[in-house]
């Protein structure tokens, strides 16, 4: 069995637009840190999955084109940055009230890469900012990793470990022995 990290995209791949989507590439601008601990869990042989929910296909702001063209970018600069690029890129263009069972914080999306790739949840990870990507990755039984320095009270937020950005995820991933 293989062992992934499931990541969010907005928020944690790159950073989230106030109130706004990413429409394009120009717009699309990656995380601190996130290029050193993308190449740290690849050379750990974990699998990368990008899970993302992507509602601005839905409501018609961008076309599933253009975020092909935004993801190839990504792609690219992954392999440009570290050698690696996401090994499966799963996305959700549902809007939130549509019932969806791909659509964070249900599980359609990472069932269907823990079935494709032979996932062992119990050795892999999710990495989301938002109470649905630690929600979906608790129901599929991945360990949990909220990345928000803007949650403070996380009482109510069921995630196994909570950081305020990448480089604490990777310091807990690769320092602390």
């Amino acid at each position: 069995m293989n062992k992934a990290i499931f990541f969010d995209r907005d928020g944690v791949v790159n950073i989230k637009l106030e109130n706004d989507y990413v429409k394009s590439v120009d717009e699309f601008v990656f995380k601190d840190d996130f290029f050193k601990l993308f190449r740290q869990i690849k050379e750990q042989n974990y699998l990368t999955i990008l899970v993302t929910n992507q509602q601005c296909i839905g409501k018609g702001i961008i076309t599933v084109d253009k975020l092909h063209i935004i993801h190839s970018y990504m792609q690219t600069e992954l392999l440009k940055h570290t050698d690696y690029n996401f090994d499966k890129i799963y996305f959700c263009s549902d809007m939130e009230d549509s019932g969806s069972k791909y659509r964070k914080p249900e599980t359609g999306m990472f069932t269907d890469a823990i079935q494709k790739y032979n996932i062992d949840v119990n050795n892999s990870w999710t990495i989301g900012d938002a109470i649905s990507d630690i929600q979906a990755g608790n129901k599929v039984g991945t360990k949990t990793i909220l990345v928000n320095k803007n949650i403070k009270n996380t009482k109510y937020i069921d995630a196994d470990l909570h950081f305020d950005n990448l480089n604490q995820v990777y310091n807990y991933f690769f320092n602390m022995k």
